[in-house]
């Protein structure tokens, strides 16, 4: 049989019609490419700008403010709290309200002094032991960009105070790293790919939950049921959960066994954090569900919303880092949230509730989307 070019075109033709009738995939092959483009060349940013810390001002005295304004200038950190105790300062970073904190003793004046940089009329013993960093950085050192950023403050040049030249021998600021001291990115990342398996996973199994039982002949069997759709959206749902649980412990074991991935929180924090985010990621896929036409359709969605989760919820690249419209994008995704509450509980063992945003983020938007998804499942067959 020899092959007809009236034949492939009419197949071609075809094919064209059907794409063009398919709204949803057509969509989904221009905006995929283009939210990639906007993501990567303009949300992506490794040079992390404006990062929120604190300061304990034990001085509080010109010079410590001048130190502040110094330090601020140079667009790496933007002072956001004021805090009277190291003790209180160190809370705020454990609950992540500030990446660091910066401690101004109150001798602030005499070290400057002393300090090899300004220090000169005294003899070279003398300078070697009395010289000390005049102030100290508190680092959240489990976020191994933002660390390294606020590292790069621990010579800053004493110039810009007293306009001497800078002596490396000596640090101007003490830095110490909290939580994860060696800086080793597996610390920040075996927590964080939790949230992603779990958002990829989770968003799968139920955003193809409803129209899986229209493909296969289901939804007859459903409409003549006494089931209100809530009841419904409930049921799909409860399954995964356990799938999901065992998916964390999977993970979180074999980080602990086999890279060394510390585990400072308690069991029952985590599974309140992890119990939060399946339902949400969960509920999410749900909706898909009720607005795909098929399982093609709910799968391209399914990816749509990976890809931001995996891009801009703080688990490849620093949330500070980015611009203040996607910061808004990643504050909408569950995954966001969660990699916030998995990283504080697993490394700074810290309460969930002490994270109450993400927290009561995660619960509204889990009723919310298990309303949406109930109010649009209608039991029909059109």
């Amino acid at each position: 049989m020899k092959t007809s070019l009236l034949r492939i075109q009419a197949i071609v033709t075809k094919e064209l019609l059907q794409l063009s009738r398919d709204r949803m995939t057509f969509a989904m092959v221009i905006m995929i490419p283009f939210v990639q483009l906007l993501l990567f060349a303009f949300a992506i940013n490794t040079n992390v700008r404006n990062i929120p810390v604190g300061v304990v001002d034990h001085s509080q005295t010109s010079l410590s403010r001048i130190l502040q304004q110094t330090v601020s200038a140079t667009g790496i950190i933007t002072f956001t709290h004021s805090y009277h105790s190291v003790k209180a300062a160190q809370k705020a970073i454990d609950s992540n309200e500030v990446r660091a904190v910066l401690i101004i003793p109150q001798d602030v004046s005499q070290r400057l002094v002393r300090h090899p940089s300004v220090g000169f009329g005294l003899p070279p013993s003398s300078k070697q032991e009395t010289s000390r960093p005049i102030a100290q950085w508190l680092v959240d050192g489990s976020d191994t960009v933002i660390a390294g950023s606020i590292k790069s403050l621990r010579n800053m040049p004493l110039a810009e105070l007293l306009d001497k030249p800078a002596n490396r021998n000596t640090p101007t600021f003490e830095v110490t790293l909290l939580y994860n001291p060696e800086q080793r990115s597996v610390v920040n990342i075996v927590p964080g790919l939790v949230a992603v398996i779990l958002t990829m996973t989770m968003i799968m199994f139920t955003s193809a939950a409803i129209v899986r039982e229209q493909e296969r002949g289901n939804m007859e069997m459903l409409i003549t049921t006494p089931l209100a759709p809530i009841e419904l959206m409930i049921g799909k749902i409860f399954p995964y959960i356990f799938i999901g649980a065992i998916q964390v412990t999977i993970i979180l074991g074999l980080g602990y066994w086999l890279f060394n991935v510390p585990f400072n929180g308690g069991l029952t924090q985590l599974a309140i954090a992890t119990l939060l985010f399946i339902c949400a990621s969960l509920v999410l896929g749900l909706v898909i569900s009720t607005i795909a036409k098929n399982q093609l359709q709910s799968m391209q969605m399914t990816i749509f919303i990976l890809l931001p989760s995996i891009l801009l919820s703080g688990f490849m690249f620093p949330y500070e880092g980015m611009p203040l419209p996607a910061q808004y994008i990643a504050e909408a995704l569950p995954a966001t949230h969660f990699i916030r509450l998995i990283r504080g509980v697993v490394l700074r063992d810290v309460d969930v509730i002490e994270m109450n945003f993400d927290m009561f983020w995660l619960i509204g938007f889990t009723c919310f989307g298990l309303l949406v998804a109930a109010l649009r499942f209608k039991k029909t067959l059109d």
